[in-house]
């Protein structure tokens, strides 16, 4: 008659804990120290597990601890029962602070006035218990907070530098909106070149769309001639629709609907294209909560919710190249 197993219910993860840090170390007094515990009661806890068990499952002599058969076997078992019960732990963790997370974001200018509203609004509606906190910043502020963790991460441009870690989420064009008073034409682009015979309207220096436009120019040994500076994109509009210069701005800032008084023309020659990213410090992990929000942003933030209309001959914003 086949002999019934003894009953294992008072194996518990504490007897295994001590099992795996005597088994592990080979050592019954390191195990005790790392438990904060006496050697004598690890010890118990060996025997009390031995005992349910009815196996030996060390070798025990006055110069050393090694396991038994049955100990090894046990010790595989253990490490791979508690790992598996570390990841379940993990992840009743993870959806709670999903759920009542916190989330700091740090966000250009020209991507919080155009892409970022519908992409909270989603995440909101998914995760209502999450408090998200958005600050909008040019390129340099932006750049700081990320550095000190005052965002957990940020939304800007990628720039050549080995601190950060850059995600790519969009690839943006860069564009001229050109009064009609300074040119006259049926193209949908505009060598730089061209450009440096108008004075332009550029975002000041905190924004690195301006260090991008300098280094191009100075690539090409071009000079521009600078009449005003802004931090807000939506004022360059305002200022060259009133015929005051030719704004350089990214294509998703562009209006839908040109003004009648300007062209929209892709900057070619060279063709000029920035990358914003969803920017970390190097090696920095994520919360549950801004992981998710991160992962929303790179699924949503490229699509437009409506493609941008051009008003008339000149006015089409679809990329061109020609020059």
């Amino acid at each position: 008659m086949k002999a019934t197993p003894k009953p294992l219910a008072n194996v518990n993860l504490k007897l295994l804990q001590a099992f795996l840090l005597v088994g592990e170390h080979s050592s019954f007094r390191l195990a005790a120290e790392m438990s904060y515990r006496s050697t004598s009661a690890v010890s118990a806890q060996i025997r009390q597990l031995e005992e349910q068990l009815g196996v030996a499952l060390f070798h025990r002599t006055t110069r050393n601890v090694r396991l038994t058969d049955e100990g090894q076997q046990l010790l595989e078992c253990a490490r791979r029962a508690l790992l598996e019960v570390e990841s379940g732990l993990r992840k009743i963790q993870e959806s709670a602070d999903i759920r009542r997370g916190r989330v700091s974001l740090s966000c250009s200018p020209t991507i919080a006035a155009t892409r970022l509203a519908r992409v909270l609004a989603a995440f909101e509606k998914d995760y209502p218990g999450i408090d998200v906190h958005v600050r909008e910043q040019p390129s340099e502020a932006l750049f700081e907070a990320i550095r000190k963790r005052e965002a957990d991460f940020g939304i800007g441009p990628v720039v050549q530098t080995g601190e950060f870690h850059f995600d790519t989420v969009l690839e943006d064009p860069l564009y001229a909106l050109v009064p009609k008073r300074f040119i006259t034409t049926s193209k949908d682009t505009i060598a730089l070149a061209t450009l440096t015979n108008m004075p332009l309207l550029v975002l000041n220096p905190a924004n690195a769309l301006r260090e991008v436009l300098e280094a191009t120019m100075r690539e090409r040994h071009l000079t521009m001639t600078t009449r005003y500076e802004f931090t807000q994109a939506q004022t360059l509009i305002s200022m060259a629709s009133a015929g005051l210069g030719a704004a350089i701005l990214p294509k998703v800032v562009l209006p839908p609907v040109i003004d009648k008084r300007t062209y929209a023309l892709r900057i070619v020659s060279p063709a000029m294209t920035r990358e914003m990213a969803i920017i970390t410090v190097r090696g920095q992990s994520l919360s549950p909560a801004s992981r998710r929000l991160a992962e929303l942003l790179k699924q949503r933030l490229a699509d437009p919710e409506e493609q941008p209309r051009g008003a008339r001959r000149g006015t089409r914003i679809e990329p061109g190249f020609d020059s």
